[in-house]
């Protein structure tokens, strides 16, 4: 081989042939290996790559174009007591790759170690001989390179974010073809635009698409890992993803379409761990090529594991700060994405504060990263550090998550029923957790991939994560959901009804919250895990969702029946009330001082009899029920009354300083289609439903 260009890692394409390079510090010995299709059998050359510049292997065949397969085998000394685990035997994706070829057997040739079983079992302290060409994934040369890309360009007070996954977002959609859907394509398909537009969406957030596999043992239980939170390749999309043989040109299109649309698109990204598992998981990638370098390890050379999956990639380290910043600039300048939701953020750096991260900074620091959306979750299996994170990177706010359970779902009795306070903090920004930020930087959920659905939170006390084959001890057992009585499904009218307007009255606050609203996909049309609150893995051979070894709800839901019906009308009334009277006042904490002008406050809370809130009214733990105003302009506000009461409620409106007219104009005890809009004046008795949230415009011309 001759010599390559070492500024750039993985492989290159130019004009007469491919450079290759690749980095590890430890390695003896570096062969770059291609695998082309000879008389039907594929047929693997192997080139020494003897070049090097400090810890970058490189070289450049001639020739070599895009499609071409290859993998790596790296050399060195096998000392798994000190975390050196060289094996030249076994075949290694690049992790620069952008595209992968084949599968992975679960076989024990995928081990390092000696392993006699696929689930690695076996011993850990010996190298293992046996090649594993052609039982894991091979590296494709790819030429996708930076293209120019109209962007939408969203503001962070005007953004409602959709999490979806990329096959359960379309996989049901009759409208699309059925070779497209659950694909990129689909992504990009009129009907899913359509459908996002009317919920008011500005922004899709994809649950991973980095190409992944599913763990051996989750395998060996006859399960696959279905949400994609184990990264084979951190730049490389997921192939099963795609309708087409080129990926990314596929993911590009979708990408274009929704932005065409006007919606942007943010990859939830796992650099947190890879699919190489702990000690006893596969060799596949970084754990061949220098796994001392690429994962923490403390100082008897043991993994340290922070994120529950085996191990911790090293994001600290010079090496990996460079690579993860060339995949995130690869997904934004290549693809065209606008985004990025880190999972476990806080398992990327070492440092006490994300402020003095390595990884945070360089992002931070990059000419083109740091204009670009960046969203921590803000935790791992260790660390708990919500509110930590710099400018201009927003954060999950659990606490908003559990403020408005707790008010809508708790009780005393239950124990999590805490008066009004939090649920004020949490409508009004979270101020006191991002004081010194704004309210745009608390992403608002109350449901997610992970966890209940808003219809299973008022469903199910208790998780059924049976399906997975864990006995049902996956999963948190927190939930602060409520099942209104009965555990599961019913046919009893009167909880339904309260199940109903209690998920109605959840996304009513959530859409009038100040910071930046999240749905989870399928609130909108009623989607059930049937209690699943870890529903991440799918049976090997699943089909559909009547197999009967899986808890349900993988897809979202297309057909509705009456009642998604309404709850997919509310959500799209909620998000056209936002953008109407929000969406210019959320992007600063309110004062609730009074201006000398209106002689209003921009923010006012109230009590039933509709005057403002006194602090014992505000240290009353056993109060269910709560007014808040909030100033959209001078001629015009917002009444959101929330009565979480388990009885029908009188509510007094506020006097005519607050507004000279009070219109109905959501009601969660109403259906959406029927329903009349209510006028009142100041001062009026209003009565709101158990369980039920009503909003008022209110008008005046002074």
């Amino acid at each position: 081989m001759l010599p390559a260009d070492p500024r750039t890692l993985g492989a290159t394409v130019t004009d007469g042939g491919t450079n290759f390079a690749i980095w590890s510090n430890a390695a003896d010995a570096v062969e770059l290996c291609l695998f082309n299709e000879i008389n039907g059998a594929l047929v693997e050359t192997r080139f020494a790559m003897s070049h090097r510049n400090g810890p970058i292997w490189h070289g450049y065949l001639a020739g070599v174009r895009a499609g071409q397969r290859y993998g790596y085998r790296i050399y060195g000394p096998w000392a798994p007591e000190h975390g050196v685990r060289f094996n030249p035997e076994k075949l290694l994706i690049d992790p620069y790759t952008h595209q992968l070829s084949g599968a992975i057997s679960y076989v024990p040739e995928i081990f390092g170690h000696v392993a006699t079983d696929a689930t690695g079992d076996g011993d850990l302290s010996l190298r293992d001989g046996r090649d594993s060409a052609g039982f894991v994934p091979y590296s494709v040369v790819t030429d996708h390179r930076v293209r120019e890309i109209v962007r939408p360009l969203v503001p962070w007070a005007k953004i409602i974010i959709y999490e979806a996954h990329v096959k359960g977002l379309t996989a049901k959609n009759n409208d699309i073809p059925e070779n497209e859907r659950g694909t990129y394509k689909g992504l990009g398909h009129p009907s899913t635009i359509a459908h996002l537009k009317s919920l008011g969406v500005t922004a899709l957030e994809l649950l991973p698409i980095a190409a992944s596999i599913t763990e051996p043992a989750i395998y060996m239980r006859g399960r696959k890992n279905y949400w994609g939170y184990n990264s084979l390749a951190f730049s490389a999309p997921e192939g099963s993803y795609a309708a087409t043989q080129d990926p990314i040109s596929e993911l590009q299109w979708a990408i274009d379409q929704l932005h065409n649309a006007g919606i942007e698109v943010i990859l939830d990204v796992v650099y947190n761990h890879t699919a190489e598992g702990g000690v006893g998981g596969p060799t596949l990638s970084y754990k061949g090529i220098d796994n001392k370098s690429y994962y923490r390890h403390d100082n008897l050379g043991n993994y340290i594991d922070v994120t529950g999956c085996g191990n911790t990639f090293a994001a600290s380290n010079p090496h990996s700060v460079r690579q993860i910043i060339d995949s995130l600039r690869w997904w934004v300048e290549v693809v065209g994405v606008d985004g990025f939701r880190f999972d476990l953020t806080t398992a990327l750096y070492t440092s006490q504060s994300a402020f003095n991260s390595s990884l945070l900074t360089a992002i931070e620091s990059d000419s083109v990263l740091r204009n670009f959306k960046m969203i921590a979750e803000p935790w791992d299996v260790t660390r708990y550090s919500l509110g930590d994170f710099p400018h201009p990177w927003r954060e999950w706010n659990d606490v908003y998550r559990d403020s408005v359970r707790q008010f809508w779902l708790g009780d005393l009795e239950r124990g999590f029923g805490e008066g009004v306070s939090d649920i004020a903090n949490s409508i009004s920004g979270s101020s006191s957790i991002f004081y010194y930020r704004g309210p745009t930087s608390s992403i608002n959920f109350i449901a997610a991939h992970d966890g209940f659905t808003l219809h299973d939170m008022v469903t199910y006390n208790e998780k059924n994560n049976a399906a997975n084959g864990e006995g049902n001890t996956d999963g948190s057992s927190s939930n602060r959901s409520w099942n209104v009585g009965v555990e599961g499904e019913t046919q009893d009218l009167g909880i339904n009804t309260i199940r109903h307007w209690i998920k109605k009255s959840m996304l009513a606050t959530l859409m009038l919250s100040s910071g930046v609203p999240m749905i989870n996909m399928g609130d909108e049309a009623n989607r059930s895990q049937l209690g699943s609150n870890n529903a991440y893995s799918l049976p090997l051979k699943f089909d559909s969702e009547s197999d009967a070894t899986f808890s349900g709800g993988w897809a979202l839901p297309w057909e509705l029946d009456a009642q998604a019906q309404d709850i997919l009308a509310t959500m799209q009334t909620l998000a056209k009330i936002r953008q109407t009277y929000l969406a210019d006042v959320t992007s600063e904490f309110f004062t609730g001082i009074v201006d000398q002008g209106t002689k209003r406050k921009d923010i006012a809370w109230f009590s039933l009899g509709g005057h403002e809130m006194t602090d014992n009214h505000w240290a009353d733990e056993e109060k269910r029920s709560i007014t808040v105003f909030v100033e959209a302009d001078p001629s015009s506000g917002l009444l959101l009354l929330m009565n979480s009461s388990t009885s029908q409620t009188t509510f007094t409106l506020p006097d005519q300083q607050w507004g000279e007219t009070f219109r109905c104009i959501f009601d969660a005890s109403k259906e959406i289609e029927t329903y009349e809009p209510v006028i009142s004046a100041p001062g009026s008795k209003i009565s709101v439903q158990q369980h039920s949230a009503q909003i008022w415009l209110v008008s005046r011309t002074r």
